[in-house]
């Protein structure tokens, strides 16, 4: 308050401090991941972060810079509330950017901005919910292996898949995605209200498009690259503090040891793999 007042005064000598935007990237798949090279993006792992971006000097807005083909629906419903919360205790503004994809989860992430903005080749949308995997009932019996299983509650082996996919479960999956859906659908129209302009059947189909075409639809505010539009918005002499998640002494000391033991080389592979399975979905 005393350096505000003193650069209101115009006492010589005294610069005011400049406007600080804090910068938190969200990029990968949400939720944790196999492997200790690409963790994911989950609630836990930002509440330091989050938290110093929101309480951080001089900060007049945050900015989320997204890059993320989706993931866990729990944990970025959890990562939104908690950026909702922040902003209302402090009282800042969020801006939300796309890179090369805000999708699924990843829009998910936006929605907890208060304006989005993306590239023209932005991937944007995929309002929707998919779960996937395979079936293996006949290569049991082509290798002659017995499958045992033992459950206490008749649908605990829910959708084994190497036991033949049964009707009634995939409706209860159904089910549970049509309840994932709904909350996913309620977000949106809460956060994009007014602004939405394409008609729902359209919009919550699991489609997604370029930045340009999400704009007209209203999923975005506007087409713009970080730094430009923060600028614009509060001027050239802003300052820009990336938010940096930091891994813990013992995090950092058990990942360096993982790397040359065969589990975990296997554990990173597997996850390098479902890691590219989320991307290629968008074609990248």
């Amino acid at each position: 308050m005393i350096r505000a007042l003193l650069g209101a005064l115009h006492v010589p000598g005294f610069r005011p401090p400049k406007p600080v935007v804090a910068v938190v990237r969200l990029a990968g798949v949400i939720g944790a991941r196999a492997g200790t090279f690409q963790p994911g993006i989950t609630a836990s792992a930002l509440v330091r972060p989050l938290e110093r971006a929101f309480t951080m000097k001089g900060v007049v807005a945050v900015a989320l810079s997204i890059n993320s083909p989706g993931g866990a629906p729990a944990q970025s419903s959890l990562i939104v509330k908690r950026i909702r919360s922040l902003a209302r205790e402090h009282n800042l503004p969020v801006f939300a950017f796309a890179e090369d994809v805000a999708a699924s989860g990843g829009y998910m992430l936006a929605c907890a901005a208060d304006e989005i903005f993306a590239d023209d080749t932005s991937v944007v949308g995929s309002i929707g919910v998919i779960s996937a995997g395979f079936g293996f009932p006949e290569l049991l019996k082509r290798f002659g292996v017995e499958r045992r299983v033992y459950t206490a509650g008749e649908s605990k082996g829910m959708l084994d898949p190497f036991q033949p996919e049964r009707p009634d479960e995939v409706a209860h999956l159904k089910e549970l995605q049509r309840d994932v859906h709904d909350a996913f659908k309620e977000l949106v129209r809460e956060r994009r209200a007014g602004k939405l302009t394409a008609p729902e059947d359209e919009l919550f189909t699991g489609a997604f498009w370029t930045g340009r075409r999400a704009l007209t639809f209203g999923l975005v505010d506007g087409i713009g690259e970080l730094t430009d539009v923060m600028k614009a918005r509060f001027g050239d002499k802003i300052r820009f503090r990336p938010v940096v998640q930091r891994d813990s002494w013992l995090r950092r000391r058990l990942g360096l040891r993982r790397v040359g033991l065969e589990a975990g080389l296997i554990d990173n592979l597997i996850g390098a793999i479902e890691d590219r399975l989320w991307w290629s979905r968008f074609g990248l």
